[in-house]
């Protein structure tokens, strides 16, 4: 009991000389050990990469998951060490509501069966969505948590260790002048300078001893820079198969929707099977085919149907997705048509909706 209350009278006593010695350099009544150029530099690094750490992770968490109070619920999981409940993305639940809508109106018809299939789309991005944040968080988020929660943690308990040591050395430095003040005054002094010149000597081995820690810590900065650097790699290359994957998904969708068609007759909920009339003659005033237009033009190509498309006068000829025309261009027609047959029937479509083969 009574090396416990002198160690922290000791302790007591400490604190307060550190604190006197602190107070009087701030209002400029005392000197201070300065650390060199480099040590500085290094301790402002470690600060700036502390702060931008945190920024990045903080607005990366956004961007994983854009709902705040989810946030805050994986963030307690986590702190607790346990799985949360297993949530569905929000273009997930898109895709569910979607799927559902379409089955209730009927698989069958033009719109529950678009539906179904954008439904499943939207299933499909997020899944992916969920294999981006996964891996990010593994290969991205984590490493820097680690870095903040644990490299940078040692490294600011070692530089508060370095501040106490150095105030330690500056107070006895401070007390060692006012002995050798006091000396010149009186003799009996000369034991007190004695014993603050042991005091700074003894200070001084502690915090170069100190100093080198903290140095040592404060340089593997560099690594820390090398290491989230090739995290930021693997957070990028996930970020793009995410991109890719859903890209690919859209694309396919969009060959999907387009053997949906896109008018309906009023009152009918079955689908409207896809009919080719001869496109009949034009009612007086309406565009039709010119002489040169009608000739066929060498360059003849065979082209493939992509999606869909209504004629929108009697000069167009009406397609259906995936089906065979013949295409060729005539002039004066423009870049974005051609002139197509298909069998007796003859009419200008978009370039857009064909596949030119070779």
């Amino acid at each position: 009991m009574d090396f416990n209350m002198k160690k922290l009278a000791s302790d007591a006593g400490t604190f307060f000389t550190r604190a006197v010695q602190f107070t009087e350099e701030k209002l400029g009544g005392a000197e201070r050990t300065e650390l060199d150029a480099h040590f500085e530099n290094l301790m402002t690094r470690a600060d700036s990469t502390k702060n931008w750490t945190e920024k990045i992770m903080r607005q990366t968490e956004v961007v994983l998951q854009p709902n705040p109070t989810a946030r805050v619920e994986e963030f307690v999981y986590e702190k607790l060490e346990k799985k949360g409940p297993a949530r569905q993305r929000t273009v997930e639940l898109l895709g569910q509501y979607m799927t559902d809508a379409g089955n209730d109106f009927g698989a069958g018809t033009p719109y529950g069966g678009a539906l179904i299939k954008v439904g499943e789309s939207q299933k499909l991005l997020g899944l992916a969505e969920k294999e981006f944040v996964q891996a990010s968080t593994i290969n991205f988020l984590t490493p820097l948590r680690n870095f903040l929660e644990g490299d940078y943690k040692a490294m600011a308990k070692e530089r508060k260790l370095l501040q106490h040591k150095r105030l330690d050395l500056d107070a006895s430095k401070t007390r060692l002048r006012k002995a050798k003040a006091a000396e010149a005054r009186a003799s009996m002094w000369t034991k007190e300078v004695s014993k603050g010149e042991q005091e700074v000597r003894v200070a001084q081995a502690e915090f170069d001893r100190q100093a080198e820690i903290t140095r040592l810590l404060l340089e593997g900065i560099s690594t820390t820079h090398a290491n989230h650097l090739r995290c930021l790699n693997e957070f990028v290359e996930a970020q793009m198969t995410y991109y890719a994957q859903c890209y690919q998904y859209m694309v396919d969708l969009q060959k999907q929707m387009g053997s949906f068609p896109t008018t309906f007759l009023p009152n009918s909920s079955a689908p409207l099977p896809p009919v080719t009339v001869p496109i009949p003659a034009a009612p007086p005033g309406a565009s039709e085919l010119t002489a040169a237009e009608l000739q066929p033009a060498s360059g003849t190509r065979r082209a493939r149907v992509l999606y869909d498309y209504d004629a929108g006068d009697s000069s167009e000829l009406s397609l259906l997705a995936d089906e065979m025309i013949t295409v060729y261009s005539v002039p004066g027609l423009g870049s974005d048509w051609l002139m197509s047959e298909r069998g007796i029937q003859k009419g200008k479509v978009p370039v857009a909706y064909l596949e030119l083969l070779k």
